[in-house]
């Protein structure tokens, strides 16, 4: 089984190659993201610790835990953020380490993992290869601004806060632009595919 680690910044539409994957060569695809939810649902991983990090008014009505509530939280408080992280950031990394496992045996081919903290959480050490997607930061900001109804400064902070384009590079065997040509980006991921 190979293992991609896909990374970039917010808005890179790291989700537009994730589909590609999928389709094209049936890629088992895991989503950091995705699992970060699933481990603070009720009864999962998470649930209590942030239940205790942020007080019981973070609980809705059916259970659940007030996501928008809680980032609206760790937006301007840093050391909040950094305590949300050190709660989820393990036991999603648990997660993804046991779901390898499960596919690996379940004798899966390709298997990609996405993370925005791909390398910050050093994923890389259980890839095969880890691609970064990059896009220019305008093209991002509007993407966010778009898509998830952020503000031009929430957009721009989030970006701020996130690896240098710099540092991705660096710690990246690939790199991928995705600036909206669909054609180029998907001639880029069939190389990509090539080199594994």
């Amino acid at each position: 089984m190979k293992i991609i680690g896909i990374t970039g910044g917010v808005g890179a539409g790291k989700s537009t190659i994730l589909d590609y994957l999928s389709q094209k060569y049936d890629a088992y695809v895991i989503q950091a993201d995705k699992i970060g939810h699933l481990v603070m649902e009720p009864g999962g991983l998470c649930y209590e610790h942030v239940i205790a990090l942020f007080g019981r008014q973070i609980i809705k009505n059916d259970k659940t835990i007030d996501r928008k509530q809680v980032s609206d939280v760790v937006f301007g408080n840093e050391l909040m953020r950094q305590s949300l992280d050190a709660i989820i950031h393990p036991a999603v990394k648990a997660y993804i380490l046991e779901e390898i496992r499960k596919q690996r045996q379940a004798g899966c081919r390709l298997l990609v993992i996405e993370a925005a903290l791909l390398l910050e959480e050093h994923y890389e050490e259980f890839c095969n290869n880890v691609w970064y997607i990059h896009t220019d930061a305008e093209i991002r900001i509007r993407r966010l601004m778009d898509s998830r109804g952020y503000t031009r400064e929430k957009a721009e902070s989030i970006i701020a806060r996130q690896g240098s384009e710099e540092f991705f590079r660096k710690h990246s065997d690939y790199v991928i632009i995705n600036n909206g040509d669909l054609k180029t980006t998907w001639k880029q991921i069939e190389e990509g595919i090539k080199l594994l």
